[in-house]
């Protein structure tokens, strides 16, 4: 039986997570209304399954029983690897700006590279530098 934390969809990181992944929805179905390059719609896209992937995984206490990772670390790596992919494809989508849903898109997604950077900070800050490490460290 696979336990699942109630708490983790309700506390700040989840609802980040949550938050994150409503955005790229949206944003996704600008590119793919507006008929955006594919590069557009494929980070979208991977911004909600990926996030999604991080969500199940907290959220089914999955980092608690696969231990061979830091997943912590890992979603810091995600959460900054997909601002600054965001940040190149964004400004491409607002300076190129086929149309206003392509803008919208782009606008969406530097509000998507704002709470990818919050994410990555508030986990941050749940990581101990300079203390001991706990091997399964908290997500919340």
């Amino acid at each position: 039986m696979v336990a699942v934390d109630a708490g983790f969809p309700r506390s700040p990181r989840g609802a980040l997570k949550l938050g994150r992944m409503l955005v790229a929805f949206v944003a996704f179905v600008c590119f793919v209304a507006s008929k955006a390059h594919e590069a557009y719609t494929a980070l979208a896209i991977m911004e909600v399954i990926i996030p999604l992937l991080f969500f199940l995984l907290y959220l089914l206490k999955l980092d608690k029983k696969i231990t061979k990772l830091f997943w912590p670390l890992a979603d810091i790596f995600n959460s900054v690897i997909s601002a600054v992919f965001l940040l190149i494809v964004c400004l491409c989508a607002v300076i190129i700006k086929t149309n206003e849903v392509t803008l919208a898109g782009g606008v969406l997604g530097f509000v998507l590279l704002v709470l990818c950077v919050v994410d990555a900070v508030l986990l941050f800050q749940k990581i101990s530098i300079s203390g001991p490490r706990e091997r399964n460290g908290s997500a919340k």
